[in-house]
C-alpha cells in the first residue's frame, strides 16, 4: 500500500508542502475518498476532500478522452482568494491548500490599463 510503504516520505513531503508560505492546509485522502491526514478541522476536511475527488475524476475522464494512453498526474485550481494543488499517486490524492497573497490594488490597475492599451486590436 502506497502510504504504508512510503509513509516516511509522506510524511517529509507533507511538512514541507505545511512549511511552505501561504499553506493554509494539507490532506491525503485514498482511493474511496475518505480522508487518512488533514491539518484541516473535520468539516472542511470532509468539503474538500468529497468535492475535490469528485473533480479529479471528471478531470481524469477529460484527460483520457483526450489522449486514452494519458492519465492525470496533478489539477491545479485557483480562485481570488486561495489555490488549490492536487497530486494524484496510486488513486491517493495529496491535497494542498494555500492562501493567495492580497493583490495591489494600485498596480493592477496600471497593468490592466497597459494591458487594454497595448492590446493588438486596439494599436494603430
Amino acid at each position: 500500500m502506497f502510504l504504508v510503504e512510503q509513509g516516511e516520505e509522506v510524511e517529509a513531503q507533507m511538512k514541507r508542502i505545511e512549511a511552505t508560505k501561504g499553506v493554509i492546509g494539507t490532506l491525503v485522502v485514498d482511493p474511496d475518498g475518505v480522508p487518512i491526514r488533514s491539518t484541516l478541522d473535520q468539516s472542511m476536511t470532509l468539503q474538500y476532500a468529497g468535492q475535490l475527488r469528485q473533480l479529479v475524476i471528471l478531470a481524469r475522464s477529460a484527460v483520457r478522452d483526450i489522449d486514452p494512453q494519458n492519465d492525470l498526474s496533478a489539477l491545479r485550481v485557483r480562485s481570488k482568494s486561495n489555490e488549490i494543488i492536487v497530486v494524484t499517486e496510486n488513486n491517493y490524492l495529496v491535497i494542498g491548500i494555500q492562501k493567495l497573497p492580497e493583490p495591489d490594488i494600485s498596480m493592477s490597475r496600471e497593468v490592466g490599463v497597459l494591458a487594454v492599451l497595448q492590446h493588438p486590436f486596439l494599436s494603430a
